[in-house]
């Protein structure tokens, strides 16, 4: 029969105060920055809230994530915002926080509540002001000249059109032209005359031949 050999009472003792050391500093551990966050709101940035966040008994940034709310109200009270939540702002690191969303422009009452890593609050009157749209520059319509701009001028060098040919001196100035459609008006006007006139030559002919028929009966 085999007996198991006795562990040490040595190495008993020390795992037991070892384990013991454990359990007193994990807490410590745990709590070294605090057991609450201190919350600043900072303000804003084209609209969107900022705020820092740090512990409230040693004053680092808190480095792990942070769960936090925004709400905001306006100055008459009439209108309300959020809950929005805060997002690392790289533009102030490493306690920087802002929102994502934008605050429309007025005077805001801007309360950030944090769960996470630890408690927290901050409020602060926010005033996000109106941005002027940017102004047209009114330059000169294109093509058109500046004032002081002198207009040009043809160049001496551009040939004209040339000149109508003048008839040699003492000859016949060239006959008109007839006006179109004169040839054919004419010409109508002669035939409807021819007409007329042989209609009443007619018309006389057969006057005299009955007169001389009416003469020769007894």
């Amino acid at each position: 029969m085999h007996r198991r050999p006795a562990f040490p009472a040595a190495l008993t003792s020390l795992a037991s105060l070892a384990a013991f050391g454990l359990v007193l500093l994990s807490p410590a551990a745990a709590h070294a920055h605090g057991d609450t966050v201190k919350v600043v709101v900072t303000g804003q940035r084209g609209g969107h809230v900022t705020a820092d966040v740090t512990w409230e008994n040693d004053g680092d940034a808190v480095e792990s994530a942070v769960a936090a709310t925004v709400n905001a109200v306006s100055g008459d009270g009439a209108r309300t915002l959020g809950p929005w939540r805060l997002v690392r702002d790289p533009a102030a690191p490493p306690a920087g926080w802002s929102t994502a969303e934008t605050l429309p422009p007025g005077n805001w009452k801007v309360s950030v509540d944090v769960g996470f890593p630890a408690l927290g609050h901050g409020d602060r009157e926010v005033a996000v002001p109106v941005v002027d749209p940017a102004p047209s520059t009114g330059g000169p319509t294109a093509g058109a000249p500046t004032a002081g701009t002198p207009t040009a001028t043809p160049s001496a060098s551009t040939p004209s059109a040339p000149a109508p040919a003048q008839p040699p001196a003492g000859s016949p100035s060239p006959t008109p032209a007839t006006e179109p459609g004169a040839t054919d008006r004419t010409a109508a006007w002669w035939t409807a005359a021819g007409v007329a006139v042989t209609a009443l030559a007619g018309a006389a002919v057969g006057v005299l031949l009955r007169r001389r028929r009416a003469r020769r009966r007894p």
